[in-house]
């Protein structure tokens, strides 16, 4: 960004028409450029002020913001959900974890939900589940900086059981755990837990 009154006098001093409407006064064609990127400028995550910028100092603001954004890791969102209710449609990886023991079968564990420490336990007590979450974090742990190297700033990940209430929210919560130890940001949701 650059003030008006210097936009302005750039114009003058080149004694170039402003781009947008040569036949408008520069006064007037800069007021329409601003009005016409107003929305653009609402999104923008930093605005800089470069009208007492030299070209060096511009490098310098342009090359820290890029490495702020460079050191920051994706976003890693993890949804939990059945496959009754269908596959999350902003999926990047699907997990499906059918084949673990079921809660919904031991009656005292049907009414929680897999974030509930009696089915944590339980899930725990099966080596399948053990073995499963250390083949997905060595994954995980291979795909995130992958992903990062290509330029991605999210991925999402689902996990799916049958119902999204016991299995599926386990191991989003178990991955989460991981994924937050290496240091990126996190995000989770359990879709379908309460849907019975």
């Amino acid at each position: 960004m650059v003030s008006r009154g210097v936009r302005c006098r750039l114009f003058s001093e080149t004694r170039r028409p402003h781009p947008l409407d040569p036949n408008r006064p520069v006064l007037e064609a800069i007021a329409l450029e601003r009005e016409l990127l107003a929305p653009i400028r609402a999104m923008a995550d930093h605005v800089l002020d470069t009208s007492q910028f030299t070209i060096h100092d511009l490098r310098h603001h342009a090359l820290r913001l890029l490495e702020e954004k460079q050191t920051q890791h994706l976003l890693v969102s993890l949804v939990s959900f059945g496959f009754k209710y269908g596959v999350p449609i902003d999926s990047d990886l699907v997990f499906d974890v059918r084949f673990l023991p079921n809660p919904n079968f031991v009656p005292h564990l049907k009414p929680h939900t897999g974030a509930h420490p009696a089915v944590i336990e339980y899930m725990n007590s099966h080596e399948e589940t053990g073995k499963f979450l250390d083949h997905v974090y060595s994954f995980i742990d291979f795909l995130l900086p992958q992903y990062e190297k290509e330029g991605k700033s999210y991925v999402t990940i689902s996990i799916g059981c049958t119902g999204g209430r016991h299995r599926s929210v386990f191991i989003a919560n178990a991955i989460s755990k991981h994924v937050r130890d290496q240091q990126y940001r996190v995000k989770v949701s359990h879709r379908d837990f309460q849907k019975g």
